[in-house]
């Protein structure tokens, strides 16, 4: 059985297990997955399974989206992906769904999505520097600093600490426990905080 899903983030709130103990969950409407391509290594030089996810109107999808689908008399899907298999003797055909029931309560699944985009952003808020002394004149306030070498090397390492493009980069999540699964709703509770903004798309993979 495929060991992976891709999903929506809905949002976060809180449970109580049994003790009674509060636990931040982050909610993710998981699937339901539609397999529309089985690709093999012989043919296509890797292994896995081309899904569609989200309801979209036809007029919202593409000409080369739209011919995927209608190559198996599928609905479109507003996203196109694909998770990698090691074989394609699992029996998955184009229209099998991809369900919330290849989880189980208390997983742990590795969480990817794309972070939220900061912006170009300083030292302080990007690298988390000390901001310089407010008063007798200072005018290094919030500023990087000195950056520069002596003679040797004369040059600026590759790596270095400086402002620039905060967020918005493919972040991974690991060993996330799921806490409870809402099959009727496709609903998946994890643990913990999930990349992304509300409505973004995730991929859960079991750790």
């Amino acid at each position: 059985m495929v060991n992976a899903i891709y999903g929506k983030k809905v949002g976060s709130t809180q449970v109580f297990n049994d003790s009674g103990a509060a636990i931040y969950v982050t909610a993710i409407e998981a699937g339901p997955c539609t397999v529309v391509q089985v690709k093999d290594a012989a043919n296509d030089g890797y292994n896995a399974l081309r899904v569609g996810i989200g309801d979209v109107k036809s007029k919202h999808v593409n000409k080369p989206a739209k011919g995927v689908f209608a190559k198996n008399n599928l609905e479109a899907k507003k996203y196109l992906r694909e998770i990698r298999v090691e074989g394609t003797d699992m029996g998955y055909k184009p229209g099998d769904i991809i369900d919330t029931q290849i989880f189980n309560v208390g997983d742990k699944v590795k969480i990817t999505g794309i972070s939220r985009g900061r912006g170009f952003a300083g030292v302080i808020k990007r690298h988390n520097f000390h901001r310089g002394p407010m008063t007798h004149g200072s005018h290094s306030i919030r500023k990087t600093g000195s950056i520069g070498m002596c003679a040797t090397p004369s040059k600026v390492h590759k790596g270095k600490k400086m402002p620039g493009r905060m967020g918005g980069k493919k972040v991974t999540v690991p060993y996330t426990e799921i806490i409870d699964i809402v099959a009727d709703q496709n609903l998946i509770l994890v643990k913990g905080s999930v990349p992304g903004a509300r409505g973004n798309l995730v991929l859960l993979k079991k750790a």
